[in-house]
């Protein structure tokens, strides 16, 4: 008896060593988790954080990676993962006053989006309304 093949159905895209901190694009990822991914670029097309543009790019690449490599229709996606993680930070010093110094910590992020194809008959759960 064979097993029925298992069609891959997700699609991700990383972003890694971003110029923001890892707060700020939690704060954009937190707008558009488990929403339609064409919805989701439309929310970050128009959120005035600054965070938005990149990872904006990072969705488009996901669609387009499930697009290109696994045949999924764009419209039937759903982002079904999406997280920042805190990447190196690069330190720098700024003077100060009588000869000291303070450190400036300039934190990158690496921004990860998965989405996945479902249909749009059977996604009731998870999506906001």
């Amino acid at each position: 008896m064979t097993e029925p093949t298992t069609e891959v159905r997700t699609a991700f895209a990383k972003a890694s060593h971003v110029r923001v901190t890892p707060m700020k694009a939690r704060r954009v990822i937190d707008l558009i988790r488990d929403m339609p991914a064409q919805e989701a670029l439309s929310v970050l097309k128009f959120a005035p954080q600054a965070a938005s543009e990149p990872i904006a790019k990072v969705l488009a690449s996901a669609i387009a990676n499930a697009e290109h490599n696994f045949q999924l229709d764009p419209e039937s996606l759903v982002i079904s993962r999406a997280y920042v993680d805190e990447g190196p930070t690069l330190k720098r010093f700024r003077p100060r006053a009588q000869g000291r110094a303070y450190r400036i910590n300039k934190r990158t992020s690496h921004i990860t989006i998965e989405v996945e194809s479902v249909d749009t008959a059977t996604n009731t759960k998870g999506r906001r309304k």
